[in-house]
């Protein structure tokens, strides 16, 4: 039988399920033992709050949570015995890892196709570059594409990680390619998101005690920009892209002509 749960434990569990979504186990960990905002509850609360989540299979082996936390809520508007409503499973997340690989493939055939004499897929040798293809005409002309892909043609959401931010921060040739996936793996259509906008949208850390790992961002149309370019000179001429338009774009009077 699923052992009871004290108010402690389940504020503590609450918690643990909200931050979880952003980071894993041992940053949480960290967060909870020193930022002042969660100084109400000792390490061994939060501890127990952790393992009462695995009883109640509320979590996974790896501490991925399995229900969905409103932003907000408390235990007390949740029944004892109910479980909200699935957040996170397998099925979901190998999703879109194909998603995601199918992106950076079908920009991988892209430069290629455009002529792009040095095509190097990173992303399949190590996640630590902070992009995922590096593409160059010459020495003096190369860019980092971290690729965010997505099947979703009425609005473009992207997940960065504080990785990719501070190579961004760091590096003129970074740059992020928005690639919408087809029902045939090719790309129906590639944009530039904009690097002063990502800047200016990203979450500030409040305190030495947290810093944000993971952002959830929903790009607009006035940070886009067709096709794909880093700041300073275009990857691939106009029009050796696709370009539907999608994400709010509008087609432009001569495309409609």
């Amino acid at each position: 039988m699923p052992s009871l749960a004290t108010e402690s434990t389940r504020r503590a569990a609450l918690r643990w399920l909200s931050e979880l979504r952003m980071a894993g186990v041992p940053r949480v960990r960290v967060l909870f033992a020193n930022h002042p905002q969660y100084a109400d509850l000792t390490p061994a609360q939060y501890a127990e709050g952790f393992a009462w989540l695995r009883r109640m299979g509320m979590v996974t082996a790896v501490g991925r949570p399995v229900v969905e936390v409103i932003d907000g809520e408390s235990w007390n508007d949740v029944p004892a015995g109910a479980v909200p409503r699935v957040l996170w499973d397998q099925a979901a997340e190998d999703a879109k890892r194909v998603v995601g690989a199918a992106g950076e493939q079908a920009l991988l055939r892209l430069l290629r196709q455009g002529g792009v004499p040095h095509v190097r897929h990173v992303a399949a040798e190590s996640d630590a570059y902070g992009y995922d293809i590096e593409a160059a005409w010459c020495v003096s002309e190369r860019a980092h594409i971290e690729v965010k892909a997505t099947t979703d043609p009425t609005r473009l959401v992207v997940h960065l990680t504080r990785h990719e931010y501070e190579v961004m921060a760091a590096d003129a040739g970074w740059c992020m390619a928005a690639v919408l996936v087809g029902s045939d793996g090719n790309a129906v259509s590639v944009a530039t998101v904009d690097r002063g906008w990502l800047h200016s949208t990203v979450p500030a850390d409040q305190g030495v005690g947290g810093r944000w790992e993971s952002v959830r961002l929903t790009v607009p149309v006035c940070a886009l920009t067709p096709g794909l370019a880093t700041e300073e000179w275009a990857l691939l001429p106009e029009g050796l892209l696709p370009s539907a338009p999608v994400w709010a774009f509008q087609p432009s009077p001569l495309a409609s002509a």
